[in-house]
């Protein structure tokens, strides 16, 4: 009998991870404990992924809001700061948003509109297009958004974050104005002085203020790059973190890379085979009906073994299947087809045999893979273990 089962993807169930945790031991034990329980057998390049929450909490790497505070005020010693492009979300921005106005007089907030980077919308296109709003060039300050837009809302929280955001910087005790604007040029008629929030087009805007009058332009990957008073510290600086008490972040973890090469090493003594293993964060796709992007994180994995670089070399069996081997059928089909896989090109980049197939990296498919089976809640899977990736039509 042909095989019948391809890829299999299994969420571990590991103990509740806590600083200075031995995380190589623990991902090591909890691979093989659940092989055992689950009665399947480790294989060559099987994928191992762990969830970047619990290695940065195993690390330690948590900073506080005035450890943020201090490292505003020693990099851009100015009393008053732009924030420009901030993600909407409690989570994610509001102890940045928070530790940032503790380090200043007046924060102004210019918001990207009609949503966030990630996809957040507070207001629709429909809007725009019924108020004759152009988002590429028309600036608004707070009182006349609202006018245009009268309930400001995200969808699915009901937050207000135009209110939400100011008061967290009233709160802190520094003046706060908010301004909506996608051209990132627009800040400097405020001030030069700008923290860009965005995370994955902060190169450019970083660029473009610098190149256009900024004078001390920072991305939050320059905050908290290194210790602040015993804080922890992320080469992502603070891109990536996530809130863990009313007043601590938990930062994005540190030399993911050394880690993955030392699970992989352990593995391999201890069972003899060659697996593959990544660090993952946010996953990469796009809600449909929220329209919000997962990716919240700097990158997909920060850290994976070179078993996992590049990306897929696939054919769409369903196109080789309507139009090579149109008139075959059954046993002849199967044949013709397997026949086909294995003698496929190496690099099929821009073959029609591969149209149709999914254009991203490797480690992006596992990521969003691995993210979506462990989720963000109470699982309690953070390791995530993948059978058969690697296989086709023919193994």
């Amino acid at each position: 009998m042909s095989r019948m089962i391809g890829t299999v993807v299994r969420g571990l169930r590991a103990p509740i991870i806590k600083q200075n945790d031995d995380m190589v031991k623990i991902v090591c034990d909890t691979v093989i404990e659940a092989s055992k329980e689950g009665g399947y057998t480790i294989n060559d390049r099987d994928i191992v992924t762990i969830t970047e929450s619990v290695v940065a909490r195993a690390q330690g790497n948590y900073a506080n809001v005035n450890n943020i505070a201090y490292d505003v005020k020693d990099k851009l010693n100015s009393d008053t700061v732009g924030i420009i492009f901030p993600i909407l979300s409690r989570n994610r921005f509001s102890l940045i948003l928070k530790g940032i106005a503790l380090g200043v007089k007046k924060v102004i907030i210019m918001l990207s509109y009609p949503s966030d980077e990630v996809g957040n919308h507070f207001i629709t296109y429909d809007e725009l297009d019924k108020n004759n709003i152009n988002p590429w060039k028309d600036e608004f300050d707070e009182k006349k958004f609202r006018e245009l837009f009268e309930n400001p809302v995200h969808e699915f929280t009901g937050v207000d974050y135009i209110k939400f955001y100011k008061d967290i910087v009233k709160e802190a005790g520094a003046d706060c104005e908010i301004v909506f604007a996608n051209d990132p040029k627009s800040i400097l008629k405020y001030t030069k002085n700008v923290i860009n929030c965005d995370i994955h087009t902060r190169k450019r805007t970083k660029r473009i203020l610098l190149e256009n009058g900024g004078e001390k332009v920072f991305s939050l990957d320059d905050i908290l790059t290194s210790s602040v008073d015993g804080s922890g510290y992320s080469e992502y600086g603070l891109l990536g973190s996530n809130k863990a008490t009313e007043d601590t972040l938990k930062l994005f973890p540190r030399n993911s890379q050394d880690l993955v090469e030392k699970i992989q090493a352990k593995l391999k003594e201890l069972t003899g085979k060659n697996l593959e293993v990544m660090v993952y964060g946010d996953g990469a796709f796009k809600d449909p009906v929220g329209k919000i992007w997962e990716l919240a994180d700097p990158v997909v994995s920060p850290g994976y073994t070179s078993g996992l670089k590049g990306t897929p070399s696939e054919i769409k069996l369903k196109y080789i299947a309507d139009n090579d081997f149109a008139d075959l059928t059954g046993d002849e089909l199967k044949n013709a087809v397997v026949d086909y896989i294995k003698n496929k090109e190496s690099d099929l980049v821009g073959k029609m045999a591969s149209e149709g197939t999914t254009p991203r990296q490797l480690t992006d498919l596992l990521g969003s893979l691995s993210d979506l089976t462990s989720g963000s809640g109470d699982k309690g899977t953070p390791i995530i273990y993948i059978q058969g990736y690697f296989d086709n039509y023919t193994n």
